[in-house]
């Protein structure tokens, strides 16, 4: 016989707890003249059966119908179940804090987190110790930050001799000025990367270009060009991010913004730009989009992967009169403009193959390279001609 005290300490359970089984009839306690409740060897040993029940994932009520009567299969099919799926969340649990610690890949957590919520993934970066350029970058590049060192350094390796970091082309870039409905005298050209289209602007009229870029290396590239064209004394530079541009509100005539504005988020651009531009000011800006409402499954899932935000002409006018324009014009990039950039970053990536044969970014780019490859006939980049309201 054993003293409730006793009981529990052979089973490990409380005073209160064994009280309330025996409430509840599990056990069945006697209560001697002394005043003390005793328990039996059956009921020591009714309780670590239902221990034992208790240990396959059974409830307590579920535990006390098994101990009273022929066992319910159904009853342990359905636990069995529920078990396999809380297994199997505590298992993407496990593999989500593994991926976080770098045993594992973590792309597809960030490209969830970026469709889910993008400004909260952005700050969320930030506060892991990467600066607002390298969060940027990694968002849109690596998309995993336990190999996002690695990964850019494969990427700047690929692109540092290429000029052309985006489609474009000179012709593309007039065409898009010469749709300006006045020739402005103050440019802010955002995202200008190395040069390529400040130079065009420049000779284009006698404004003075503020050009701005996060990365201090296509900045000095950039001057070296405009040196090289003789028009250096147009161009300022500016290191800066697009998401803060440090600039007073009603500061330009023109905002030129070439195939950039999809980092920070094409609605967010269009808002938070417009207080730069003056009364009746101009946004000149270009975005990848659909020009099919079938897109191939293989170009669908490899653009909803890569730019998720990615839609149509239609929908991007909404947002742009939503903002605060009017759309004054609108065009797609020539084939040209493709060309100008793939080829050689085709030719550029054949001659590192061998050498990067085990970088994930050679290997990202060459599987976009193949889409590119197959045509532009169901997407491309468009170029709008926004005027502020």
């Amino acid at each position: 016989m054993y003293r409730i005290s006793e009981l529990a300490e052979q089973v490990g359970l409380s005073r209160s707890t064994l009280l309330y089984y025996e409430k509840l009839g599990l056990i069945a306690g006697k209560r001697l003249v002394n005043g003390y409740r005793s328990y039996s060897e059956q009921d020591l040993q009714r309780l670590k059966l239902l221990q034992q029940l208790q240990a396959g994932g059974l409830t307590l009520k579920e535990c006390q119908a098994c101990l009273e009567a022929k066992v319910d299969r159904e009853l342990l099919l359905n636990r069995m179940h529920q078990l396999d799926e809380e297994i199997a969340h505590k298992q993407q649990s496990r593999d989500l804090l593994a991926a976080m610690l770098g045993e594992s890949e973590l792309t597809a957590w960030h490209q969830s987190l970026e469709q889910a919520a993008p400004d909260a993934h952005l700050d969320w970066l930030m506060k892991q110790g990467f600066d607002e350029k390298q969060a940027l970058r990694l968002k849109w590049l690596s998309k995993d930050m336990n190999t996002h060192e690695q990964y850019m350094a494969d990427f700047n390796t690929i692109f540092e001799s290429l000029d052309r970091w985006g489609p474009g082309s000179e012709r593309d870039t007039i065409k898009a000025f010469k749709l300006l409905p006045s020739v402005p005298q103050t440019i802010l050209e955002i995202g200008c990367g190395q040069g390529i289209a400040t130079t065009v602007l420049a000779n284009q009229s006698d404004a003075v270009i503020t050009a701005v870029d996060n990365h201090e290396d296509a900045l000095s590239r950039l001057r070296k060009r405009a040196d090289e064209a003789g028009v250096e004394g147009k161009v300022i530079t500016q290191c800066a991010s697009m998401t803060d541009l440090p600039f007073a509100d009603a500061s330009f005539e023109v905002i030129w913004a070439e195939g950039c504005a999809y980092i920070m988020g094409v609605n967010n651009a269009l808002k938070q730009w417009r207080r730069l531009l003056k009364s009746g000011g101009v946004l000149v800006l270009s975005d990848l989009v659909w020009h099919s409402d079938n897109p191939s499954a293989q170009r669908q899932a490899f653009w909803n992967k890569e730019y998720p935000d990615m839609t149509t002409v239609e929908e991007r006018i909404k947002q742009a009169q939503a903002a605060g324009y009017q759309v004054l014009e609108s065009f797609t990039l020539s084939d040209e403009a493709w060309q100008a950039y793939f080829l050689p970053l085709q030719k550029r990536v054949n001659e590192l193959k061998e050498s990067m044969a085990v970088s994930q970014a050679i290997k990202d780019i060459q599987t976009e390279l193949d889409i590119y490859h197959q045509g532009f006939e169901q997407f491309g980049y468009q170029v709008f001609i926004l005027q502020k309201r």
